[in-house]
């Protein structure tokens, strides 16, 4: 059984680990293997995650059984608008999809954030369990972008938001 808690630092190689996993069972098929290999190094590795753990306005969770991770979530407030928060990641394993993890998760960091408003995220267009997934949870597209995590990434994504409170 599986518990959501507060990251620490020695979960952040276990977190990375996870999140490279997670990435390739999901965009291997879209992107390339190579590419998502590229991206899960630049965006998830332990360095990357440690300054996520150590932001002061955000929220990192794992959901944890007391030997393995099955998921993790980050989520921190917008640094330009100071009523929205924004879910970064959230992430299960495969193995454990569809027992409740992401509904934990994403429960437990949807009441992180009192000055919220709402929640926005990005989500690829070709990830229709993760669509569904936010739907079912209250979220409504409200635009898309070319660069998902800002930048110059070039993956598409559709921008969806949840009113919090």
């Amino acid at each position: 059984m599986f518990f959501v808690r507060t990251a620490c630092e020695r979960d952040l190689a276990k977190v990375s680990a996870l999140l490279g996993q997670a990435w390739h069972a999901t965009y291997d098929a879209l992107y390339g293997a190579d590419r998502v290999k590229e991206i899960t190094e630049k965006w998830h590795s332990a360095e990357v995650l440690k300054v996520q753990l150590a932001r002061r306005d955000a929220e990192f969770v794992v959901a944890d059984d007391g030997k393995t991770l099955g998921g993790m979530g980050y989520a921190a407030m917008s640094k330009t608008e100071p009523t929205v928060a924004i879910l970064h990641q959230l992430y299960v394993l495969p193995q454990y999809q569809g027992q409740g993890l992401g509904r934990d998760m994403f429960a437990e960091l949807e009441t992180c954030f009192p000055d919220a408003k709402v929640m926005r995220l990005e989500v690829d267009p070709q990830n229709a369990k993760a669509i569904g997934f936010y739907e079912a949870h209250g979220f409504a597209r409200v635009g898309e972008t070319a660069n998902c995590g800002g930048g110059h990434s070039g993956i598409a994504a559709l921008i969806y938001e949840k009113t919090l409170g």
